[in-house]
């Protein structure tokens, strides 16, 4: 499905030069915005539609009006309860400490990686892998070029580095043993069916189901542990060898493979 970059309903100078560099930047065609709608865009050229506003992304993608851009999403509510020394079920999985490295392979919204970002501190160092290229630029230009109106955490923000390639792709280039914990949350394999708060992102959605291949990367490149989310009822925990952690009345769970001196 091809995209298109266009500006927002009133362009200016700023808003074409950013539409026009970002087209430049991800292959895509530009488009004069011309007064005409998303809906109408989308139409005259069967096209999902990057939009460049005054201060963000907006992406549209074909036959919907919802639009995909930056927001902490649950990030926001939870990390004002660390704040209050509240638990969060992630880091108590994950049991990161100051300084370590986090790999995130399933960016998203990167409310996982915003939290993590918070425990391991400015010591610590973050990567997310974002297979869509259109959702890797729109967190890369949140995060690192303040293109976004959600700006309430710009030094976690500022610690994710955002990689734009798929996860198993990415752990081949890594050495043994060189990360702390890797995280998996490949949650479109159900959530993404249940939960409306992740609506926009089905157009940008990269639906790669864990593999042995995947996993079997993740084993070797981490130091400490891997960590997996995914439905209570998914087969994944038993089939790949995650410990899963049970959370009453919760739909999904957290499991764990821990790795040992040895590995």
């Amino acid at each position: 499905m091809k995209t298109i970059v266009t500006t927002a309903g009133r362009p200016t100078e700023l808003t074409i030069q950013l539409a026009l560099d970002a087209a430049d930047y991800l292959n895509f065609r530009y488009e004069d915005r011309e007064k005409r709608s998303i809906t109408q865009l989308q139409q005259q050229y069967q096209s999902n539609v990057l939009v460049a506003s005054k201060s963000s992304w907006e992406y549209y993608g074909l036959n919907t009006s919802e639009p995909f851009f930056f927001h902490p999403s649950s990030a926001m509510f939870r990390l004002k309860r660390l704040a209050r020394g509240e638990r969060d079920p992630l880091l108590e999985v994950c049991k990161l400490l100051p300084g370590d490295s986090f790999l995130d392979c399933t960016l998203g919204y990167a409310s996982d990686s915003l939290v993590a970002a918070y425990a391991i501190g400015d010591t610590g160092s973050i990567e997310g892998c974002e297979a869509n290229p259109i959702l890797a630029f729109i967190l890369q230009e949140a995060f690192h070029n303040g293109r976004t109106d959600y700006n309430e955490f710009p030094s976690l923000m500022n610690r994710i580095r955002v990689i734009s390639c798929d996860a198993a792709s990415y752990l081949k280039e890594l050495a043994n043993q060189s990360v702390d914990v890797i995280y998996m949350d490949p949650m479109f394999e159900t959530s993404i069916k249940e939960s409306d708060s992740i609506s926009p992102l089905r157009s940008l959605a990269v639906n790669e189901p864990l593999s042995f291949e995947w996993v079997n990367e993740a084993i070797r490149v981490a130091k400490k542990r891997i960590v997996i989310k995914a439905h209570f009822r998914s087969p994944w925990f038993e089939e790949f060898g995650f410990q899963q952690i049970i959370r009453p009345n919760t739909k999904f769970h957290y499991g764990f493979i821990e790795k040992s001196c040895s590995n």
